[in-house]
């Protein structure tokens, strides 16, 4: 049982938590991260039973279900402390003492107390709280990671699958599960495996370690996991189409430029990447391929046009025409990318929509969308002596959005864009009538 102390000590700092510590904790939760990490599924009591102070987590105030104790004699929630420690704090919200993530301690006997409780009152809709599992320590990771690695040596398939299946249930589980395992090398160890076995639970496992450190990045790109990666980008699977997607942009995010341009002449891989943004799987997936697609064009532009020789930017187009914000971003940045080669500017000057799609998109979406929006326009425009796609930047009403633009302000490099963008304009306006809408409807039909 909990000690006499403890609880008195809990009631008696039970108004200085809601005071003094709340200031500080509340600062923590400000970021969306923290508090959607908060927000745990702890059984909720009924607004007229009132909950023993003994049994509030410090931190959130609400019904611990997994009580530990520091060595400082205070006692939290599981999930709140960690939080607390993730955030980069190492001191006890309440004593303010240093702390370290292994003071942590299980405090058995208050939890079978609180469950006892929960029991007690099931009549007033009270659910008890399950008991907790266990977290993984480093030397059970270990083990675990050994005989994974043993079982890929032996070639035992049914052993392999079995022990990569308890690694995805340890890191679903819990975040503190899965950065042990992430500590202790599993993304090296799974990424080995993906380039012997190519199998798809294997890549599944691996997805859940994201971001993978450099060395673990190279291992891909340099052996047959790649391969398999692209592999699966084909697939049409919904999950494994959602992981290929994932691990390749955390690699193209992660190498070198001398890397990705060896990775980009992987066989297969632009293709598979633009045709997973044609036929999208889900709206998860898309961003992951067009965020893999924007680290490719933005290395070189020898990547550049070999991705616009593949279809790319008609795509972009089509979907800027009626993108939500994180979408249009993404597309946006990849379009820019790509007009920063011969082929794709060609490809964007063939297509009706390009003018129109990126005047749209200059004011409505957000500042990021903004500045890629107006560079792209800026490379279409500059590249150009006949000045046809100025004179249609005209017609869609680009000059008075520019000159919005450099009054409520935008970044150093935006802003040059635009007052460059203005002058090369004003040199084709004439009599053009400036529109402020522009109906897509029948540019799409023909497309």
């Amino acid at each position: 049982m909990a000690s006499l102390f403890q609880v008195r000590f809990l009631l008696t700092l039970r108004s200085q938590i809601e005071g003094k510590i709340c200031n500080s904790i509340a600062s923590a939760m400000a970021s969306p991260k923290l508090s959607s990490r908060l927000a745990f599924s702890a059984p909720l009591p009924p607004p007229d039973l009132p909950v023993p102070a003994a049994f509030r987590c410090p931190i959130s105030l609400d019904l611990m279900k997994d009580p530990v104790t520091l060595h400082t004699g205070i006692t939290y929630d599981r999930h709140g402390i960690e939080t607390w420690l993730d955030a980069g704090h190492r001191n006890c919200p309440v004593t303010n003492q240093p702390l370290l993530s292994d003071d942590l301690v299980p405090n058995h006997a208050l939890r079978r107390m609180i469950q006892a409780w929960c029991v007690a009152h099931r009549s007033l809709g009270m659910e008890r709280i399950p008991t907790p599992r266990i977290p993984v320590t480093p030397a059970q990771a270990s083990d675990l990671l050994a005989d994974v690695a043993f079982a890929g040596r032996r070639g035992d398939r049914a052993r392999l699958r079995e022990s990569v299946g308890k690694i995805k249930a340890l890191a679903k589980e819990s975040e503190r599960n899965r950065r042990c395992l992430a500590e202790g090398g599993a993304g090296r160890v799974l990424s080995a495996l993906l380039g012997e076995w190519g199998d798809e639970e294997i890549l599944s496992a691996l997805a859940l370690f994201l971001p993978l450190d450099q060395d673990t990045c190279r291992q891909i790109g340099s052996n047959k996991s790649l391969d398999f990666v692209v592999s699966f980008l084909k697939s049409g699977d919904f999950d494994a189409g959602l992981n290929a997607a994932l691990v390749l942009k955390n690699l193209t995010s992660s190498l070198p430029p001398e890397r990705i341009e060896v990775l980009a002449r992987t066989d297969g891989l632009i293709e598979a990447l633009v045709k997973l943004i044609e036929k999208p799987i889900s709206p998860r997936t898309t961003k992951a391929a067009l965020a893999a697609a924007f680290y490719l064009v933005s290395t070189h532009e020898r990547i550049a046009a070999r991705v616009s020789e593949s279809g790319i930017v008609p795509l972009l187009l089509e979907i800027l025409v009626d993108a939500d914000r994180s979408t249009a971003e993404k597309a946006l940045a990849v379009l820019d990318g790509a007009l920063g080669c011969g082929r794709g500017r060609e490809a964007a000057r063939g297509h009706a929509l390009a003018v129109p799609v990126l005047v749209k998109n200059m004011l409505r979406v957000s500042e990021t969308a903004t500045q890629f929006a107006v560079s792209a326009l800026w490379k279409l425009c500059k590249s150009e002596r006949q000045g046809e796609r100025a004179a249609d930047a005209i017609k869609v009403g680009a000059f008075q959005k520019l000159l919005i633009l450099l009054q409520v302000g935008c970044s150093a490099p935006t802003k040059e864009k635009v007052s460059e963008l203005l002058r090369l304009l004003n040199a084709h306006r004439g009599g053009s009538e400036c529109s402020e809408r522009m109906d897509f409807g029948g540019l799409k039909k023909s497309f």
